[in-house]
């Protein structure tokens, strides 16, 4: 099991530190719970406040933590919710934290934070030359006070070297299902959504999702390109003119691509687009043909062949088998909800 440890923050929105809990210590048991089987947990999950005592939140919910952060280790991941938005205040009273932090990811610890909680990763310094997101209502005050950090609000959720951030209160579902599908894979992940009622993670705070790129290379060239194909993935994207929006030439660019990435730039933008499309049927907000459209195929025989190939099975019977919203019931031991 993945060891996880949900940071519990004074004075915070709890939903931060509760959704994160709710759905990693269900991912793998629930879905299987619910169809009458044995299910299997994937994470094992506790809790920790800087002291080890109970915290209040901004509501008149009080959270009592498992252990004390001193007690923690180094755990697979860390997840640190959401505290104020007065920066200065949160920094001074989760002074305790940021070593804990640095200590944890030096031992290779995943770090997480969660809305506000993502600035209590900057000042501990873990986020310095990464991209991060953030809660739009802070974004120009970690700007001024973290300006080495690539802050990007548009994102629910963004990585890189095992540094994760999510955007408003409720991207934490986003980024815990991330966090499944990137432990689990993504069949987990959408059986966890599906059980819990949740629409599978997205990556852009408006809109619908594609998978974030990967980027696990030094290349910068690369990672420019790959942003921009993540970005516009919907859009009529030539490798001529990617490859010049970059300052290569095209033979360069591509054989630079597939040395990073280990993927050509079509085959990168053909599975970007297959995932944006997954994520609209997951949650059966547009027909084929407008799903087609939506991540930007005309040819929706085309479109179904790459699915199939990308997926094993053609767009139907993937939103058959995964769409919160299927037409096949979810029993509890054996019965159906309405017996």
């Amino acid at each position: 099991m993945i060891d996880v440890v949900v940071v519990l923050v004074e004075g915070g929105t709890p939903s931060t530190a509760v959704v994160p809990v709710e759905i990693l210590s269900n991912a793998g048991y629930l879905y299987g719970k619910l169809q009458g089987s044995e299910g299997e947990r994937k994470f094992n999950v506790r809790t920790a406040s800087l002291d080890g005592n109970s915290v209040q939140t901004l509501t008149p919910l009080i959270l009592e933590p498992q252990l004390s952060i001193d007690e923690i280790g180094s755990p697979d991941l860390m997840i640190v919710s959401a505290g104020g938005a007065d920066l200065e205040l949160e920094c001074k009273r989760n002074a305790r934290l940021f070593p804990v932090l640095n200590r944890a990811y030096e031992n290779g610890t995943a770090i997480g934070g969660v809305c506000a909680g993502a600035a209590l990763l900057a000042e501990a310094g873990l986020l310095d030359g990464r991209p991060a997101t953030t809660h739009w209502a802070i974004v120009d005050a970690c700007r001024k006070r973290y300006p080495e950090v690539d802050w990007q609000p548009e994102r629910s959720v963004t990585e890189s070297d095992n540094i994760l951030c999510s955007g408003g209160v409720f991207t934490g579902v986003d980024l815990s299902l991330y966090l499944v599908e990137k432990h689990c894979g993504h069949r987990v992940a959408a059986e966890t959504a599906r059980a819990l009622l949740l629409q599978t993670p997205r990556i852009w705070q408006a809109g619908y999702t594609a998978e974030a790129p990967e980027i696990t290379h030094e290349d910068a060239q690369i990672r420019e390109a790959q942003e921009k194909l993540f970005k516009d993935f919907s859009e009529s994207i030539s490798v001529k003119a990617l490859a010049a929006s970059v300052g290569m030439s095209s033979r360069t660019f591509s054989r630079r691509f597939k040395a990073s990435t280990g993927e050509t730039p079509i085959q990168y933008l053909q599975r970007v687009r297959v995932n944006a499309a997954r994520h609209l049927l997951e949650n059966d907000l547009k027909t084929i043909q407008e799903v087609c459209w939506a991540v930007g195929y005309e040819d929706v025989g085309h479109f179904r062949k790459l699915f199939k190939r990308y997926t094993g099975m053609p767009p139907q019977t993937y939103r058959n088998r995964f769409s919160r919203t299927s037409s096949e019931t979810v029993s509890i031991e054996g019965r159906t909800p309405h017996q």
